[in-house]
């Protein structure tokens, strides 16, 4: 993988962008967590904070898509970049004005980072010279994710207890200002030609968005890898009681969030990379490893729930998100096989706003239902359905999986 870095400027420089937007951004989430729970002791407001976090990116979801395929990919990052710097800012005003600044800051944070995902996940493809150095990339920035979430978790919990929580709301700004920087040293091009019919349409969200969903509808195989994401989201309301699993359960503060963040990273960052290996390109081994990270998810979730103390619960967490990000990126990488460029952030941006209207759903339920009886058998409940519906996927895309040719040697 990291070979990749060294022969690929581009992808070097648009993975230096991830890196340090991570950081910041689990710094902030660690930190406003914490927050929240102490002004407010509402396990549904924390919940909240996960969903200020991807509802937004949902609703902005259709104009992102939409925006990656109409409009430069690199100006979108480094615009979008600023924009989530200055909104970040407004995180400092949370003691003096009130909880509700953080939610709005946070918000405007996450409907921007729906630009992110698509724009840069379409790029991918045009900025490595063949498929290997794609599957390569994939691994990477998939377990990159899960490495600075374990990073910035970690480190974020440790920072704002001794530095306090305005440093990481600052840290944050910067973050976004870096990377906005690391994104405008991108020299090759985000995407294809475009024909003068494409280049001369206006852009229509709703529409173009039809075009996504009609390539979806036809093509079995998109559509199987943009349902394998929502079996995960089915259980990922679990992840909004993390931080309340580590006050309520294990009376540990900011520092046992961060722990548990970390855990989660741990498994995130190794996923992507052990999957990848598995998987190879081979589109039928990529639909069932999808399947079984599901399920993988789901059963080391319960063992989270009942386990005795914050250590193991932090493995459970970890072995958790071994499945967890071996899905997400398999199924990333699935969908950048398969679709057109001309589609292809559309494609995405629809993805993404269906695993998060779907994320932002049960982390509502998920506080909900914690505050109604306790975190722990909210975890349990939450895990059982996520392991349904990763069953209910293997059962269905079973024939699919049959009918397809393999494309590489096992």
């Amino acid at each position: 993988m990291f070979s990749l870095l060294r022969r690929n400027g581009d992808v070097r420089n648009l993975f230096i962008a991830q890196v340090v937007s991570y950081l910041g951004d689990w710094f902030t989430f660690v930190a406003l967590a914490g927050l929240v729970e102490d002004l407010t002791g509402s396990k549904f407001l924390v919940s909240l904070v996960l969903v200020s976090l991807t509802l937004p990116s949902f609703l902005m979801s259709p104009v992102a898509g939409a925006a990656a395929d109409r409009f430069d990919r690199k100006t979108i990052l480094v615009m979008v970049s600023i924009g989530q710097g200055v909104a970040a800012l407004a995180l400092l005003l949370t003691d003096s004005v009130g909880v509700w600044v953080a939610f709005l800051a946070q918000c405007i944070i996450s409907g921007l980072a729906a630009f992110v995902r698509p724009a840069t996940e379409a790029a991918v493809p045009n900025l490595v010279d063949n498929e290997d150095d794609l599957r390569l990339a994939n691994s990477l920035f998939g377990s990159t994710w899960g490495v600075m979430l374990a990073v910035g978790a970690a480190l974020g919990g440790l920072y704002a207890d001794i530095f306090g929580r305005t440093a990481s709301f600052i840290t944050d700004s910067i973050t976004f200002f870096v990377a906005a920087g690391a994104v405008a040293l991108v020299r090759g091009k985000m995407q294809q030609e475009r024909s003068p019919e494409q280049a001369s349409r206006k852009m229509r969200p709703m529409r173009d968005m039809k075009e996504a969903v009609q390539l979806a509808r036809e093509d079995k195989v998109i559509f199987a890898l943009m349902c394998s994401k929502l079996t995960f989201a089915v259980g990922a309301g679990i992840v909004s009681q993390i931080p309340v699993l580590a006050s309520s359960a294990f009376n540990a503060g900011d520092t046992g969030r961060g722990l548990l963040f970390g855990a989660r990273g741990i498994g995130s960052g190794l996923g992507p990379i052990i999957a990848a290996r598995m998987a190879g390109g081979d589109m039928r081994r990529i639909l069932h490893i999808c399947g079984i990270s599901g399920l993988v998810f789901s059963i080391c979730y319960v063992g989270a729930a009942v386990s005795p103390s914050i250590i193991f619960a932090g493995v459970a967490v970890a072995l958790a998100h071994l499945g967890g990000g071996a899905q997400w990126t398999l199924s990333t990488y699935g969908l950048q096989m398969e679709s057109p460029d001309a589609l292809r952030g559309r494609v995405m941006a629809g993805d993404f706003a269906l695993v998060t209207l779907m994320l932002s759903v049960t982390s509502i339920l998920a506080g909900i239902t914690s505050d109604a009886i306790g975190v722990r058998s909210t975890i349990a409940i939450f895990a059982a359905a996520a392991a349904a519906a990763s069953m209910t996927y293997l059962m269905f895309t079973r024939t699919l999986r049959a009918n397809l040719r393999p494309t590489t040697q096992p």
